[in-house]
């Protein structure tokens, strides 16, 4: 199974950090997992055009395309303005509509104030389900105050970072088994 995770802005640190963590707590806990980090801060993407996917190049092909390879993401964001970051919609924007069809999405967010708790809930989640990924319910929510010096410093997050690690795999897990069930089911 292959498991892309997205740092989904161009600039900062905290999200980073958050999306190594996972990636590390992957690598120890699930090694047979092939996972890709793609930190948007070193990719130059294009805006989206309304073009394929497929038609794009460079930097803006490679992203594209290692989505839409995914079995599944592992979307980090950071919250500015009380939104998700233009670099992380225009990924989403160059996608087809149904590009998460068949795809478990779960999400990190780090945030400035716990007041941006449910930006999650009202932007990001409504996106990956328009384009049809199963959702996580449950999703990652980390605070200035759990980073000093780029490392996270809450023993909590990182409880926490396992558990949404283990609840993506389990429904991704479960739902490859039901799509495959249902395509047993079929006599041709």
């Amino acid at each position: 199974m292959s498991t892309v995770l997205i740092s989904g802005s161009k600039v900062g640190s905290k999200t980073r950090t958050a999306m190594e963590a996972v990636r590390k707590t992957i690598e120890t806990n699930y090694p047979d997992e092939e996972v890709t980090l793609l930190d948007l801060s070193e990719f130059d993407l294009v805006f989206s055009d309304g073009r394929d996917y497929r038609e794009y190049k460079g930097d803006t092909k490679i992203v594209t395309e290692a989505v839409m390879a995914a079995d599944t993401l592992i979307i980090g964001t950071p919250i500015f303005q009380a939104s998700i970051p233009g670099s992380l919609k225009n990924v989403f924007d160059l996608l087809p509509q149904d590009g998460l069809r068949e795809k478990v999405a779960s999400i990190v967010v780090t945030a400035g104030s716990v007041k941006h708790f449910l930006i999650a809930e009202t932007q990001l989640k409504p996106i990956l389900s328009y384009m049809k990924a199963q959702i996580v319910q449950d999703y990652l929510f980390i605070e200035e105050k759990d980073f000093f010096r780029k490392e996270i410093v809450n023993d909590d997050v990182h409880f926490r970072i396992e558990r949404l690690i283990e609840n993506t795999y389990l429904l991704s897990g479960t739902y490859k088994k039901m799509l495959q069930e249902t395509e047993d089911a079929y006599d041709f």
